[in-house]
């Protein structure tokens, strides 16, 4: 119940329903402030205790001062949590660990149970294995089933042993496409009680629902499973970058055009731990699958939330997605009541303040390693050249003889050139060299939630198809599309056959690609790929494309709309010019160029008007949460305690726990430490955390095959979360992490001072000896540290590894909280310094004082490093709340709500 101070409790009647609501007008100051603050205001008066949330608080928001740096902290309380499996499946690990901590300390473990709705969509496991035929779909499921058995059935036990958790079973669709197509409410209404919806989310792009007026972002799953048990998520209000969109985008412009035009913009801006909300008459003009692109990439600009406001586009897409009158009614009723409803004409109060024409978008892809580094297309090819020089061996460090790129005896045009022979399994032969696209892939919740993206890259391919064309014969495609209602208009606009016949037939529900699970190259152009060190590409319509991320074998990554991954397939090499080049011949021989095939405005305007409608939506989730044959037929495990299978290499009981008292202990200074890596910029968490293939050659690897895992039965990282051992060893071993202490070196190696003449050695080998010794760890980073997706492994991993302290010079929100959550010390190098100018080199031994005064129950603003060769400096506290200070004292979040909720 709320304190109510502000009166602002009242009723809202629409229709024959009546909701208790609380009112925005009570509240001094609450008419300009932006729509997310809004939302955020009445989450406060909703909620107020008295205590964690009091009427100070409320008055601080009303109040807010546009232009102050962010230093009021809250206490946000998200509506519901939502999970995909990669995450999820530690998060309910966790539960399951809780809930026997609380009972070996003496609570009732039914007490670690959701307080607030969760839902966890299984749509990470899926590996596009098979590829290219009608049979691909069934296949990758029957591998996706196999390999994740266990994985399945906990989630199963789950299910049935907490209360508030549903799980959308495998084969239905992305996290993030299922999310804004069926699960999120927009107006939540709960208990009597009419809210927005909010909520936080194990995935950083939990975002895509900021499209429909949600507010939400993504977490740890850390965070996550507090917010679960009932604990709010701290934070200080934060500034709010005002982005008014006007204008229309020209006609050839997509959706994927437009993000990754505003993606390069505000990267360049700076708004990391800043809410984007857009504004403007070309709001009006953007349609909801636009807006939910948009808010998709909101991790890629570095924003907390990219957020739109709710108005008539909003509406449509409700009642086109099967939502029921009285939902859509509510929607429409609570927004104009509470302020929250789209004015065109507004300009809202912002902190900061940027400007787009959409008819400025032109064509763009980005690459070759970064959301952020958008190219022209037209000058794509072009780039294409400078960029390759980085990924081609120019010099080898152990002195052997080598060209330079540029003078290389077979360049043209200086393009490094290494064409190879490839010989296919039917004996034919062809052709592969630098920039040839090995990977063509549909993907990713970003764009497959976007039919006008769709349906280009299908009438792209029908009009490939009716020219001729097909794609080349060493490019993977894969489509899979984020949820099944895809196929169910590609179907009625009778376009899966063309799809099918350039090769992109659909390979499953999921992720896939853009996650990393696009499965091998065919064995014949990996072969070539890795004898000849080709630096071969991928083009994905995804979000992410960071170096090690989509395929082992590939070294150039691009991000592009779903019609251009097409024409990429058919062109075949990253070297042609697909805006002047032709993209192959016709049946005469002529030649065929993008422009033939480039379908108009109109024609996709009007496959999408005729070929999707509600039925399809109602049809696909009436049922969502039953899942198949194969999903029912799993034997679930009963009793509210897990029963841990000790032969398990998929579910392990995690250690973080052990030796837990209800007293906690007080936190040290730490004396004697060893770096374990010392890393440059940009270092995301997908170099961090582990994700994709697992090697057989690294210690994750031979710790599954001294458990008796064949090979082919590895599977990946992501699978693997609910197996901590598999974790830690994975932890900083992702295939292109520089660690600086280890010049030379490419993966997860860093040098061991625990021996004599400190040799190269793994990570995780390096750190047992470490902690054998008792010998405490650092990380040394430099700007925008865990950067990329909300990985809790990245936190997690770091801790297991004995990191006590990560020093860098900047960070990344989510990377950075989740540090804490593990009792990891975030530490921040003084302005304008780095590890280098310092003059460390990471073989220096450190201690960091003044972390003592924590116990006092304050949170210092700096504390003293010095090291043996004699640096010394103040570095930043980055605990930034009193929150985080709590869960840094209690060893972690989840120690400290395991106690609260023993204490309750």
């Amino acid at each position: 119940m709320s304190a109510n101070s502000f009166d602002a409790r009242s009723t809202l009647r629409v229709g024959d329903e009546s909701y208790e609501i609380f009112r925005l007008d009570k509240v001094e100051g609450a008419a300009r402030l932006p729509y997310s603050l809004k939302v955020l205001l009445e989450n406060l008066l909703r909620t107020e205790d008295g205590a964690n949330i009091t009427a100070d608080h409320i008055r601080a928001l009303g109040g807010w001062d546009s232009q102050a740096q962010p230093s009021q902290e809250i206490q946000f309380t998200p509506a519901r949590v939502i999970m995909q499996d990669f995450t999820g499946v530690p998060c309910v690990v966790d539960l399951a660990t809780m809930r026997e901590a609380v009972k070996e300390l003496g609570g009732d473990p039914a007490k670690v149970n959701p307080l607030s709705p969760a839902e966890l969509v299984i749509d990470h496991s899926v590996i596009a294995d098979k590829f290219g035929t009608h049979e691909a779909f069934a296949q990758n499921v029957e591998l996706e089933y196999g390999r994740n058995k266990e994985r399945y059935q906990f989630l199963r036990w789950g299910q049935t042993a907490f209360d508030d958790f549903k799980v959308v079973p495998p084969g239905t669709g992305i996290v993030h496409q299922v999310n804004i197509e069926h699960l999120a409410r927009t107006v939540m209404v709960r208990n009597g009680q009419a809210y927005p919806d909010t909520l936080v989310g194990t995935d950083s792009h939990t975002t895509m629902v900021n499209g429909l007026g949600v507010l939400g972002w993504g977490v740890g799953g850390i965070e996550a499973e507090a917010a679960m048990l009932g604990q709010p998520v701290s934070m200080l209000i934060p500034r709010v970058v005002g982005f008014k969109l006007t204008g229309e985008l020209q006609p050839g412009t997509t959706a994927t055009d437009l993000v990754l035009t505003i993606t390069e913009m505000l990267r360049k801006h700076g708004v990391v731990g800043k809410f984007v909300e857009f504004y403007g008459e070309g709001v009006a003009a953007t349609s909801l699958a636009n807006r939910a692109t948009i808010g998709n990439m909101s991790p890629e600009f570095g924003s907390t939330a990219a957020i739109f406001p709710i108005d008539d586009e909003t509406l449509n897409y409700l009642r086109l997605t099967g939502r029921d009158a009285q939902q859509v009614a509510l929607v429409e009723a609570y927004a104009k009541e509470q302020g929250l409803w789209l004015d065109p004409k507004a300009e809202p109060d912002f902190s900061e303040k940027l400007e787009l024409d959409l008819s400025t978008v032109v064509p763009s892809i980005a690459g070759p390693k970064r959301p952020q580094d958008r190219i022209v297309l037209a000058n794509a090819a072009e780039q294409f050249k400078t960029d390759v020089l980085n990924y081609v061996a120019t010099a080898d460090e152990a002195g052997e003889e080598s060209f330079p790129a540029s003078d290389a005896p077979a360049a043209t045009n200086g393009v490094p050139s290494n064409p190879v022979t490839v010989t296919a399994p039917d004996g034919s032969t062809y052709e592969i060299d630098h920039g040839a696209v090995t990977v063509a892939a549909i993907t990713s919740c970003t764009n497959t939630s976007n039919p006008y993206v769709m349906v280009a890259a299908a009438l792209v391919a029908k009009k490939a198809v009716e020219k001729g064309l097909t794609r080349k014969p060493w490019v993977k495609t894969t489509l899979a599309p984020g949820s099944k209602v895809v196929t169910d208009y590609f179907d009625k606009a009778g376009l899966t056959p063309y799809l099918d016949k350039v090769g992109f037939n659909l390979v499953g529900y999921g992720c896939t690609t853009c996650i990393g699970n696009s499965g091998p190259l065919p064995e014949e152009v990996s072969k070539a790929v890795n004898d000849h060190d080709l630096a071969v590409t991928s083009v994905l319509s995804g979000n992410r494309n960071f170096e090690g991320r989509i395929n082992p074998d590939v070294k150039m990554n691009y991000l592009a709309s779903p019609p251009l991954v097409v024409a990429y397939a058919l062109a075949g090499s990253m070297k042609v010019d697909i805006t002047r080049d032709a993209l192959g011949a016709d049946q005469d021989g002529n030649p065929v160029f993008l422009k033939d095939i480039w379908p108009s405005e109109a024609e996709v305007n009007d496959v999408v008007a005729n070929a999707i409608g509600e039925d399809m939506f109602s049809k696909s989730y009436s049922d969502v949460f039953a899942g198949d044959a194969q999903w029912q037929a799993l034997p679930i495990p009963t009793g509210n305690t897990f029963e841990w299978d000790a032969e398990s290499t998929y579910v392990r009981k995690p250690p973080y726990f052990e030796g837990m008292t209800m007293e906690t202990t007080p936190v040290s200074d730490i004396a004697g430490a060893r770096v374990l890596a010392k890393l440059g910029d940009s270092v995301t968490t997908d170099h961090i955390s582990p994700a994709g293939a697992i090697k057989a050659d690294t210690p994750a690897g031979k710790y599954l095959t001294d458990h008796g895992v064949e090979r082919r039965d590895f599977n990946s990282y992501g699978s693997r979360r609910g197996n901590h051992e598999v974790m830690i060893r994975g932890t900083f071993a992702n295939i292109r992490l520089r660690n600086q202490i280890a010049p030379g070196t490419e993966g997860g190696y860093t040098r061991d001072f625990t021996q004599a003449d400190a040799p190269v050695s793994f990570i995780y080998d390096a750190s047992q000896n470490y902690q054998a010794a008792g010998v405490p760890l650092v990380i040394l980073g430099g700007k925008e540290y865990g950067s990329g997706s909300s990985r809790d492994w990245a936190a997690k991993g770091t801790a297991l590894l004995g990191v006590k302290a990560v020093i860098t010079e900047s960070y990344e929100r989510i990377h950075r909280s989740n540090l804490i959550g593990m009792g990891v010390l975030p530490l921040q190098f003084p302005a304008g310094q780095s590890a280098d100018s310092l003059g460390l080199t990471g073989e220096e031994t450190f201690s960091i004082t003044g972390v003592t005064e924590l116990n006092e129950g304050t949170t210092p603003s700096t504390v003293k490093v010095t090291t043996d060769t004699g640096v010394e400096f103040d570095a930043v506290v980055r605990i930034d709340t009193p929150g985080e200070a709590d869960y840094y004292r209690n060893g972690g979040i989840m120690q400290y709500v395991l106690r609260s909720l023993i204490r309750k």
